[in-house]
């Protein structure tokens, strides 16, 4: 009887094989993630290529029926051509690399500005209470009042613009920054505190960690504004070069597909720079996490 008890048991404890129904349906999940994946992929891309090809196309036939004036909307081919044109010339290589480097200037100087205020807002009430004032009366006022002022101090140039950038950009970075710190729970600190941290440890491995998604939310914000302030820098300061020079140039002589064209070439360098935050956020979440 043991024997036969023995077997009993083994049998029951042996792992049993399932029903192939039910097999299938275990596995099933497994196969079906690779189609859900590439629907997902599908639903991001052709949406947007749709949308886009329907509004070439109603381009194409207000202009191509002559129901709007060229001179007001251009056609696709035209614009095509003068942005061609440009391209192979140079003209907008040239334009645009200006465009950056005031951008990016502008941006990198608000950075290095923005980061210290930020931080200091937070942790020093009575520099908060003395600096908060000037900031919100520099918000409002407009930072194309204040470049005729950059204009007489400054002259013309690069230098005017990227100081106008910088003003565009300031702001944003700093709320957004202070508001990471902010956040940051304060038992953390303590408990660092009481460990011992001093000043630069809490900061570079404590504070700055925490505070990352915020900074980097604050980059990928003033990144991408500093193609705006650049732009309203050279439109205001009536510079000769940049692309919202060119768009003067183009509207001075009523051009109007080059004027469509240095538009998407802005359009192209502003979803450039979010790129390039997009991808730097990305990254920052990694080293947090």
């Amino acid at each position: 009887m043991s024997t036969t008890f023995l077997q009993d048991e083994e049998q029951e404890t042996a792992p049993q094989a399932l029903p192939a129904g039910v097999s299938r349906s275990f596995s099933r999940p497994r196969q079906t993630r690779a189609p859900r994946q590439t629907s997902t992929r599908l639903l991001t891309i052709v949406p947007p290529l749709l949308l886009g090809v329907i509004l070439l196309l109603s381009w194409y036939a207000s202009t191509a029926g002559g129901s709007v004036p060229a001179y007001q909307l251009p056609g696709p081919i035209a614009v095509w051509n003068a942005l061609w044109d440009g391209l192979t010339s140079g003209l907008f290589v040239s334009n645009a690399w200006v465009t950056i480097q005031e951008s990016l200037g502008g941006f990198l100087l608000a950075m290095i500005i923005a980061l210290p205020i930020g931080y200091s807002l937070v942790k020093w009430r009575l520099f908060a209470a003395t600096v908060q004032p000037y900031l919100a009366a520099g918000q409002a006022v407009p930072a194309i009042v204040l470049a005729p002022f950059l204009v007489l101090w400054l002259g013309y140039g690069i230098e005017p613009v990227v100081v106008l950038c910088t003003l565009v950009v300031l702001f944003p970075m700093v709320i957004t920054t202070s508001l990471g710190f902010q956040t940051i729970d304060a038992s953390l600190t303590d408990s660092a505190r009481v460990e011992g941290a001093s000043f630069w440890p809490m900061l570079t491995r404590i504070e700055l960690p925490l505070a990352l998604p915020a900074i980097m939310a604050a980059v990928r914000t003033g990144l991408t504004l500093s193609i705006v302030g650049a732009l309203v820098g050279e439109f205001v300061n009536a510079s000769d070069q940049g692309l919202g020079a060119l768009v003067q140039v183009a509207r001075n002589e009523y051009n109007a597909p080059l004027m469509f064209a240095t538009v998407v070439i802005m359009a192209f360098l502003a979803a450039f720079f979010y790129g390039i935050s997009r991808g730097l956020t990305m990254l920052s979440e990694k080293i947090s996490s």
